[in-house]
């Protein structure tokens, strides 16, 4: 009996111990059989590629004249206001005029008197030659006659140009537009003292009809620019397309402008460059002081384009995961141009034409090594180009 129960209990444990190793066989069959994960991918093919870098600007007009007295008064009359459109010649401001009226009077006074002066020596010198030509005076006195002529005529000279100075503060006293432009602030108004050194102008007046838009350029950018130099940077200006202006509200400036100038000098705090753009300004629209960013389009043909949110970073170098033939993924560093839209990468080395690569799941789902299931399709497809932000 005991030989009987020892038998039956054998064959209970082998049956668990084999039900225990199909269970675990057959829980590694499920393991290894269970299908690769869904990634989303893109075939790469040459395309164009135009984005857009911006560059922080502040606008000003093309003459922005800082409008200061030439004499010191007190200012009776203010004939404009803030924000008006002038016209060049056209009166801003007027100062008190009596000091410089009496001033004007009193050298023309001086005028008259050094002129009668002059015809009274005249008178004399004339009939001292006489005198001298009939041996009657000597030479000495004749000298002396002449010279009184001269200094008289040296008198009125100065006499003249006190009166013309006169004449030019009294119409400093009528401050007036040197150029076509719109009124800035006026911080100074009637009774107030105008003084040619004080700190604050009367006014400015910045001529609209065009606006330069300044902003910077580093010395990459710049060498960039001229092709590391095998261009000048005047043949490089000439070649660039127009560019385009965002407003501070983020509205376009529907007007395209051109840059116009490089500075020939690198600020050393900086490292930068200031450039100007050119723009026209038909409906006043654009004020000096405004902010903007300047859009500058970089154009490229037969480029392979990926999205940015393809590629990661490792130790300052950008990898994406490609796919073979075998569906097995490889992580591969690439290079890409430095201006973008900040959705795409124009890729410059690492990968080619008909490579494929995983768009989704970069950094978490994909993995190096692993083998996917590629899904072609809409969500595997590259965002369009927006303006980029730098």
């Amino acid at each position: 009996m005991n030989f009987k129960l020892l038998k039956a209990t054998s064959f209970i444990l082998a049956g668990t111990t084999m039900m225990t190793v199909m269970s675990s066989c057959g829980g590694s069959q499920q393991q290894q059989q269970a299908p690769a994960p869904e990634i989303a991918t893109i075939t790469l093919s040459p395309s164009t590629s135009e984005v857009e870098s911006a560059y922080p600007a502040l606008i000003k007009g093309k003459t922005d004249i800082a409008i200061r007295p030439q004499v010191t008064g007190f200012i009776t009359k203010v004939h404009v206001d803030e924000g008006q459109h002038v016209r060049k010649g056209q009166t801003l401001f007027t100062i008190d005029q009596v000091q410089f009226k009496a001033a004007v009077d009193q050298a023309a006074a001086a005028v008259s008197a050094a002129q009668t002066a002059v015809k009274t020596a005249q008178l004399t010198a004339d009939n001292k030659k006489m005198l001298l030509d009939k041996n009657i005076i000597s030479p000495y006195e004749w000298q002396l006659a002449d010279n009184d002529l001269q200094n008289a005529k040296s008198a009125l000279a100065q006499a003249n140009a006190a009166l013309v100075n006169a004449r030019k503060n009294l119409a400093y006293t009528t401050v007036t537009a040197p150029s076509d432009g719109v009124v800035g602030t006026i911080p100074s108004r009637e009774g107030s003292l105008a003084s040619p050194s004080s700190a604050q102008p009367l006014t400015t007046i910045s001529d609209n009809s065009q606006v330069y838009a300044y902003f910077s350029l580093t010395e990459k950018d710049l060498l960039e620019l001229s092709d590391n130099g095998r261009r000048t940077l005047d043949a490089a200006i000439d070649s660039m397309p127009q560019v385009q202006l965002r407003l501070a509200d983020g509205n376009i400036y529907p007007v395209s402008g051109k840059v116009a100038t490089v500075s020939g000098v690198i600020d050393n705090t900086t490292g930068a460059a200031s450039v100007r753009a050119l723009f026209d300004n038909p409906n006043g629209m654009l004020r000096s002081g405004s902010t903007g960013a300047v859009l500058m389009p970089h154009s490229s043909d037969n480029v392979i384009v990926i999205p940015q949110k393809a590629t990661f970073e490792l130790q300052d170098r950008r990898f994406v995961y490609t796919v073979n033939d075998s569906n097995k993924v490889a992580s591969t560093p690439i290079t890409v141009a430095p201006f973008n839209d900040g959705k795409t990468f124009v890729v410059t080395s690492g990968l080619k034409a008909g490579d494929r690569i995983a768009v989704e799941g970069i950094g978490t789902k994909v993995k190096d090594g692993i083998v996917i299931t590629p899904v072609e399709g809409s969500k595997a497809e590259a965002p369009a180009p927006t303006p980029a932000k730098q």
